[in-house]
């Protein structure tokens, strides 16, 4: 077995295993039908590998020369509407299987010419090249890309090029008078061993970019609380840190609130009542706190709010507005009225964060010490 047979090889067993990941991962992560497509264009490609070498050796080069051709072709183009449903540019179906036909007779009607004269080799590379470099646009277009995603974008436009130069490399160096000849040249080792390289490159970035989708994935619902569809502690925390990182110095304020005589209302009407106050008390914070307020529920009862560049009386108004709300919550029996007290404070640097807090929670202290259902700022904030 020559180098080229020997490069042959690796690339089958390196794509399977590839489709065998990706189809794993598509079983945890969001974006299953992009990794379910991908699953299937490293599988297709992979019987490419074959072809080749039953090319060299079945004494029928003609076929499995153009399944070689057609495999990998389709390979990419299944690795192409893979990657812009992970993206949001998912190419239209019938313009994928136009291309891939129209690619595969072009290889048809160009099998006879010399092989390594430019129309040649070029007309054999270029639907490769242009389907890995419409990928990279799906990648380097969309919105909201992390630095992952860039390197990706640019590997599959390094990857798409590479095939132009592939192109040039055969006519300058050959790639043997027939189709049987090429896995014997120097060319099909630089050829096979540099496409290896990349494609597993590539694999190997998207399957990064969907493991730590799923690990933000379980991140975010390890800090959120299913009850309420709001942050928990830990998530509440997490995001006014998130928050007070882009903005340390400035007016920010908190709002500590906790659902009156919560413990009552379980023992009158059952826990299954309790569950739909905390269900509406999270969709009414949801709907009326600002999109730049962090929300949480930080206990049974209990929620918290931070406003980033919020004055004390701003959050006091929506904290009235929470409380006037609270007593019209849908879905709860007629004779249930469930009210809430609130405390409020502000500050103006993060290191004033823990003492906010503690002014938040001794003015919510009075609010129920006052009678309850009532709002109270901190004294001084």
């Amino acid at each position: 077995m020559n180098g080229a047979a020997f490069f042959l090889g690796v690339n089958f067993v390196v794509a399977l295993c590839f489709s065998a990941v990706f189809t794993v991962v598509a079983r945890r992560s969001r974006s299953r039908r992009a990794a379910l497509w991908l699953a299937s264009g490293f599988g297709v490609a992979s019987l490419s590998a074959i072809c080749e070498l039953l090319v060299a050796y079945a004494g029928m080069p003609k076929p499995f020369a153009l399944g070689a051709f057609a495999s990998v072709l389709a390979g990419m183009v299944l690795i192409w509407i893979g990657v812009g449903e992970l993206y949001g540019h998912p190419p239209r179906r019938w313009i994928a299987i136009v291309y891939t036909v129209a690619s595969v007779a072009l290889s048809y009607a160009i099998y006879d010419l010399p092989r390594g004269t430019p129309l040649q080799a070029f007309c054999y590379q270029s639907p490769f090249a242009i389907v890995l470099l419409a990928s990279a646009y799906s990648v380097l277009s969309s919105r909201g890309r992390k630095a992952i995603d860039h390197f990706l974008g640019l590997l599959l436009l390094l990857t798409g090029l590479h095939f132009f130069i592939k192109a040039g490399l055969a006519v300058y160096v050959g790639a043997g008078t027939t189709a049987t000849d090429y896995i014997h040249t120097n060319y099909a080792l630089i050829s096979q061993s540099a496409t290896a390289i990349l494609i597993v490159a590539v694999g190997l970035t998207l399957l990064a970019t969907l493991v730590l989708e799923i690990m933000a994935d379980q991140r975010s619902e390890s800090e959120k609380d299913i009850l309420s569809a709001l942050a928990n502690r830990r998530g509440f925390e997490r995001q006014v840190q998130s928050l007070l990182a882009h903005a340390p110095n400035g007016q920010h304020a908190v709002i500590l609130c906790d659902l009156d005589h919560f413990k009552r209302i379980n023992d009158t009407y059952g826990h299954h009542v309790g569950d739909l106050v905390i269900q509406g008390f999270g969709r009414l914070m949801n709907s009326s706190a600002p999109k730049s307020a962090a929300l949480g529920r930080i206990g049974g009862e209990e929620f918290a709010i931070f406003l980033p560049d919020t004055d004390l009386r701003s959050a006091a108004l929506l904290a009235h507005t929470l409380r006037g709300a609270t007593m019209t919550l849908p879905g709860l029996p007629d004779n249930l009225n469930v009210t809430a007290s609130f405390g409020v404070s502000s500050f103006t640097s993060l290191s004033q964060l823990p003492e906010a807090y503690r002014q938040a929670d001794m003015a919510l202290y009075t609010a129920k010490n006052a009678g309850r259902n009532q709002v109270k700022e901190a004294i001084g904030a």
